[in-house]
């Protein structure tokens, strides 16, 4: 940091002050810069100095410290105008307006002093000459913020009816403004509509689109807009993070986290800040944080979590619960002070208000990754809660208990087994007796849910059963005992006892001993068994007959059960799940033979009978494996069509894990057929119900990684971004492969570069390169590296640049691929004309570019020729533009410039020489180079010749057909040269 000796040195410090960031270190810097301004001994530098001093508390948050330098500005203004120049004397008349608003943001300045000071505003305007439009803003304003909102009407249209002119507010600033009184006017639609140029980008500003993203959030929620108001968020949360001064745009994004089910996004937010609970010199922001905080801990409290730890003012630990009560307390008091300043309850009836929200949408998936602060959504419903003892009424309860399970377990719904735990639990709480029949069931039941380890409690079940008098559904649970020796690994032992079963149940239901229902149990458990051991051989390398033979074995046994079942089921849905299970059994029976359209054909039965019986969440499981077969035979119109099914049918009801590996399939599938505006919402559900199930940084981080690549193609670069760089952390080599990590950094780069945000650009395509470099194949090492060349350049690096394309023209040349090579070359001609080192060192590398051309044509292929050929003209080109540019420097004569411009024409000749070679294809490319050469024979002062160059472009269209953009612009280019030049 230099000594500042002159009013130069002095101006240049300042702008470099002006791009830091926001902050007590920016501040003190103004500050230092006044002191060295004063002692210049020069009005104007002072006067630039206490301006700057100005600005960079106003975008701060020692707001509170404009007043004495803009005193001491007004002072000096008042005493010696003269010492302003143009510029100082209208930033003098435009501060009016941020010590009006700063005046009204601080509670110790009373209302009657705001009030002078508009009039003093109004009164200086007058006299400069300027519009009432800035000071009809103004003071509607002061007329909102209090609440008199007759005044504020009246001069909200007076604002609007008065011209606009220097003074005024940049069009960006006033639609906001406007669409924020429509909000308050509950008008959110118009309040949308004013603030779509400045969404769009049609106007935007120092705090804008910042602020107005900011504000749009609440009332998209309101309007139900959720898909805008998420956009919105993680592209305005960007905008605002760096910035100290935008807490009150920063409360909003809080806000809409409280208000959307994203608590734990919001407690983030908080932590990145905690400078925001204790700044005090913007108090009228302070209120909107400290309002929002109190909701957000409110909303944590109601979901059960007050007594969870909380990111708070630095160095002081809360709950949820504590910094409710401290928030809404400092906000409440704060607000008092406004009121007693104007004398109304407005700013406290207006925070209560903010602060009792509740909120507008259940769950809102962001897509960025954030802690779960709340259990993980239930995705069917749960079955009854046994009685506590002391509750319990007698058998009427244990009754109803029973009534229940009965009807789920008949019926096949969710949780049945859940349902009959219940029963068990209340009929052991009652001591009540239960018949065989009642107990056979509950052990029945308890059986299922063990599994493997059940096999026991079915042979218990099977013989209160038969001491029920129900042969059939001992033989039954008998059966499922067997295949749960199956799932324990007896398969063999299993086979035998399932066998001499189905003997016994087929004699007893020929005597009409027992129905279908049962026989059907029975020959599934052997079906299932058969299956299981079929698999197992297959796992084990089995062939040969054995193979064979358990194949029809198994084969047979399904077929039987559909025999049996098949035209019997009349409305019993057990026996149409029978039915459907069957038909997925040999569905999987054909995929074991290598069948794999007959295979998916069985399993879409599967699914359609199980939906038509009304049992949609069983089809998931087919639909899924039908997905698999279609994407394995490239059917991709037949895996979207099974995997949408799967959603619709088994969505509600599978873990969240399951549900997000289902969609994030689909997206895959959509985005590969180019629905990539679908695909990321897919992904989005994905990244949300991975982090439901608690695999964030595994499937969750796949899916934000697939998600921000879907955002980039669809141009939404900012929430790209947020989602890659909340992925990235956890995408990790070991777990999801370094071409991910490296896609993800690639995508990244992208986004960043569009965002104009080149040096975390460069930094993300050099991480990304530094993990390629040791791949085999080095294309993507090179690209990235050229890429990285680009952002590195944009970021005025320029002697990193530099190398970086270096080391990207030696991959490309070893990669043969001439055309990037070259495209290095001249990247680094430009960067080197861009520098502060002679113009020589452009020209030679533009020159290299040629070399490196010529080399590669002469040696090329017939097929790439023409490709070469272009590549070659366009280097002219570019060689003729560098000549021409660098030429009339310091160090070069007149004479030493009309050579470079001699020098450029031939260039430029050269590339149109070229560019006509090709015919067609080469049109434009000659014409542009014509109009170049044009320019420079009229800088030469060959005015003829430009003249000839025009009208041949002019000549080129006459008969080229249709005319393109280019053409037209060709044409327009063309017409303009002749009329700049004389006589022509």
């Amino acid at each position: 940091m230099g000594e500042i000796t002159d009013f130069d040195a002095l101006r240049r410090a300042m702008a470099e002050n002006s791009g830091l960031p926001e902050g007590p270190a920016r501040n003190a810097r103004a500050e230092q810069l006044l002191a060295e301004a004063e002692r210049l001994d020069v009005p104007l530098a002072v006067i630039e100095a206490l301006g700057h001093q100005l600005k960079v508390y106003n975008y701060s948050s020692e707001k509170d410290k404009m007043f004495v330098p803009f005193a001491r500005l007004l002072r000096m203004w008042d005493e010696r105008p003269e010492d302003f120049d143009e510029y100082e004397t209208h930033s003098l008349h435009w501060v009016f307006k941020w010590m009006s608003a700063g005046m009204l943001d601080q509670p110790h300045v009373p209302l009657a002093s705001v009030e002078k000071w508009l009039a003093e505003m109004e009164h200086r305007y007058r006299l400069a000459g300027h519009s009432e439009r800035a000071v009809r803003a103004a003071e509607f304003s002061v007329a909102a913020h209090i609440g008199d909102l007759g005044r504020a009407g009246r001069a909200y249209a007076a604002w609007l009816a008065a011209d606009r002119d220097r003074m005024a507010d940049c069009h960006a600033c006033e639609l906001h403004g406007q669409g924020t009184w429509q909000v308050e006017c509950g008008e959110d639609a118009e309040a949308l509509r004013l603030w779509r140029p400045v969404l769009e980008g049609e106007y935007s500003c120092a705090h804008e689109p910042h602020t107005v993203l900011a504000s749009s959030l609440a009332p998209l929620l309101r309007l139900g807009r959720t898909e805008e108001a998420r956009a919105h968020h993680l592209r305005g949360f960007r905008l605002v993070r760096p910035m100290e001064s935008m807490r009150g745009a920063y409360a909003d994004h809080v806000e809409f986290c409280a208000l959307t089910g994203n608590e734990a996004r919001g407690l983030e937010l908080l932590a990145e800040r905690p400078a925001y609970f204790t700044d005090t010199g913007h108090p009228r922001s302070r209120l909107d944080f400290l309002a929002v905080v109190a909701l957000l801990m409110d909303r944590l409290t109601v979901l059960g979590l007050g007594g969870q730890r909380v990111p708070g003012p630095a160095g002081r630990e809360r709950t949820a619960a504590e910094l409710a009560t401290h928030a809404r307390a400092e906000a409440l008091e704060l607000a008092a002070r406004f009121d007693a300043r104007n004398g109304t309850s407005y700013v406290g009836d207006r925070v209560r208000a903010r602060m009792a929200q509740e909120p507008l949408a259940e769950r809102l998936p962001l897509g960025v990754r954030t802690v779960r602060v709340r259990p993980a959504a239930v995705v069917a419903p749960a079955a009854p809660e046994a009685p506590e003892p002391a509750a319990a009424s007698g058998e009427s309860d244990l009754a109803a208990l029973l009534a229940e399970a009965r009807r789920l377990s008949d019926t096949l719904r969710p949780h049945a087994l859940e349902a009959w735990a219940a029963v068990a639990r209340a009929a052991d709480a009652e001591g009540t007796g239960l018949d065989p029949r009642d107990r056979a069931e509950i052990a029945d039941h308890e059986a299922m849910e063990r599994g493997p380890e059940g096999a026991p409690l079915f042979e218990r079940a099977a013989a209160l059963y038969a001491e029920a008098g129900d042969p059939g559904e001992a033989l039954a649970a008998r059966a499922r005992g067997a295949y749960a020796r199956a799932l324990a690994g007896e398969t063999d032992a299993a086979v035998t006892a399932v066998a001499a079963l189905r003997d016994e149940v087929l004699a007893l239901y020929a005597a009409e001993g027992t129905g279908v229902r049962q026989t059907a149990a029975v020959l599934m458990s052997r079906a299932r068994i058969l299956v299981r051991r079929l698999h197992e051989h297959a796992g084990d390398g089995g062939t040969g007959d054995g193979a064979e033979a358990a194949l029809a074995e198994a084969g047979q046994a399904v077929r039987e059960v559909r025999a049996l079942v098949d035209g019997r089921a009349d409305g019993d849905v057990r026996l149409a799940a029978r039915a459907a299970e069957a038909s997925g059994m040999l569905a999987g029976l054909a995929a074991l033979t290598g069948d794999a359209e007959r295979a998916a054909e069985g399993y879409a039965l599967a699914a359609a009978e199980y939906v038509a019986a009304g049992l949609p969440w069983f089809a998931l499981e087919y639909e899924v494996e039908a997905a698999g077969l279609a994407h394995g035979l490239g059917d991709a119109a037949g895996t979207e069509r099974a995997l949408r099914s799967a959603l619709e049918h088994g969505g509600p009801y599978v873990e969240p894990a399951g549900r997000a590996q289902l969609h994030l399939q689909l997206a895959e599938v959509i985005g590969g057929r180019g629905g990539t505006g679908e695909a990321a919402e897919h992904a989005l559900e994905a990244a949300h119900w991975a982090d439901e199930a608690g695999e964030s940084g595994t499937l969750g981080a796949w899916a934000r990684h697939q998600l921000g690549g879907f955002l980039l193609r669809e141009g939404r670069c900012a929430e790209a971004a947020e989602v890659l760089e909340s992925a990235l952390p956890d995408l990790t080599a070991e777990t999801h492969g370094e071409g991910a990590v490296v896609q993800a950094l690639w995508w990244l780069g992208d986004c960043l570069s569009e965002l104009g945000e080149h040096r975390e650009a460069a930094e993300r395509r050099l991480r990304a390169a530094g993990i390629a470099r040791h791949w085999p194949e080095q294309q993507d090492h090179a690209t990235l590296a050229h890429l990285a060349a680009e952002s590195l350049g944009d970021a005025g690096l320029l002697e990193d640049a530099d190398r970086a394309y270096a080391r990207a023209g030696e991959l490309w040349r070893g990669l043969g691929n001439p055309y990037f090579l070259v495209r290095s070359v001249r990247a680094r001609a430009w960067l080197a004309l861009r520098g502060e080192g002679p113009a020589d060192g452009a020209r030679a590398l533009m020159a290299e570019a040629v070399r490196e051309c010529e080399r590669a044509l002469a040696a090329a292929e017939p097929a790439v020729r023409d490709r070469l050929t272009a590549e070659l003209a366009n280097t002219h080109r570019q060689f003729g533009d560098l000549l021409a540019r660098s030429a009339g420097g310091s160090e070069d004569s007149e004479q030493d410039a009309e050579e470079a411009f001699e020098a450029a024409l031939a260039r430029m000749d050269r590339a149109a020489e070229l560019f006509g070679a090709l015919g067609a294809e080469g049109l434009h490319g000659r014409t542009g180079a014509e109009l170049a050469a044009g320019r420079l024979e009229a800088g030469l002062g060959r005015p003829a010749e430009a003249a000839a160059r025009a009208r041949g472009v002019l000549a080129a269209y006459e008969d080229a057909g249709t005319p393109d953009d280019t053409a037209r612009s060709r044409r327009a280019e063309a017409e303009e040269l002749l009329g700049a030049l004389p006589d022509h």
